[in-house]
């Protein structure tokens, strides 16, 4: 299926945010994950579905000092 992923377009055979992270082998743990302008808990992540044409926004965390 065909979403926008970070504003391009992505073709992804994931149906759930969990699927799509581990097809972009991205570590949960230093990413916020933004569906349609909602952000999503990381606990939802399984259980939040992806459709043709959503758009997906992955923010990772950088530390620094």
């Amino acid at each position: 299926m065909k979403i926008m992923l970070n504003g391009e377009d992505y073709e992804t055979e994931a149906s759930t945010l969990r699927q799509l992270l581990d097809e972009l082998h991205v570590a949960v743990e230093r990413v916020a994950v933004e569906l349609n302008l909602t952000i999503v808990r990381r606990a939802d992540h399984d259980s939040t579905y992806i459709k043709e044409n959503d758009a997906v926004e992955i923010i990772h965390f950088v530390g620094g000092g």
